[in-house]
């Protein structure tokens, strides 16, 4: 790498999720039924592997109790006066092997759901995401892709693009006699052969047999 001046870009993944809002009357008509869940593009019953536990925080912590959501399918379920309008607070915390330990997302509540469809062009924003995690030196950037209503269960549906870890490589002249002595020994097992057998060339074979015959 030293010898040909390489410069690697750092590597950083990103991973999609979808967060659902159904909602329903009760039956006299005064409060809503919501049920939040954090699951995966794939499907509701698919797993969420880079996720290992999401926590659920209200900015009116006197009339709303946090929960913390340890197994999946992550999903909360409340019941909300009908009028009252609120904001969310998800705290996605990573499971192990991510490059951070978590990241929020705000998700204001009105009950009003919105008819206002929109895909987003999904490249540019992990374009700008990538740009962002390479200039923090950072992950957990997130950005909405796609958001739509579903109108039976009553419900909205927004998938999310979240950075969840970022490399870099660094050139150092260890690193590359590392790879050389890898290499090396690599080479060396091949001649080897099997189980320590020495694997005889072409040439070499008939070399001997020449010196058998003379």
């Amino acid at each position: 790498m030293e010898l040909l001046n390489l410069r690697i870009l750092p590597f950083v993944r990103f991973d999609l999720l979808q967060i659902s809002l159904t909602q329903g009357l009760s039956l006299d008509k005064r409060y809503m039924n919501w049920t939040l869940r954090v699951a995966s593009v794939h499907g509701q019953k698919a797993p969420l592997p880079f996720i290992k536990s999401v926590e659920v925080s209200f900015l009116d912590s006197e009339n709303y109790k946090a929960a913390i959501l340890n197994k999946q399918p992550f999903q909360l379920k409340r019941r909300t006066v009908l009028t009252k309008e609120f904001e969310m607070v998800l705290k996605l915390n990573f499971s192990d092997g991510c490059g951070c330990l978590c990241t929020e997302i705000k998700i204001p509540v009105d009950f009003k759901v919105s008819t206002n469809n929109f895909n987003r062009d999904e490249d540019a924003i992990i374009r700008r995401l990538k740009d962002e995690a390479v200039r923090d030196a950072c992950c957990g950037q997130n950005a909405i892709v796609e958001r739509k209503t579903v109108l039976a269960p009553k419900s909205e549906v927004t998938v999310y693009a979240i950075v969840t870890n970022i490399v870099r490589y660094h050139k150092t002249s260890k690193a590359f006699e590392a790879t050389s002595v890898c290499n090396g020994d690599a080479v060396k097992r091949r001649n080897e052969g099997v189980n320590g057998i020495e694997v005889l060339s072409w040439k070499r074979l008939k070399g001997r047999k020449r010196k058998s015959r003379s």
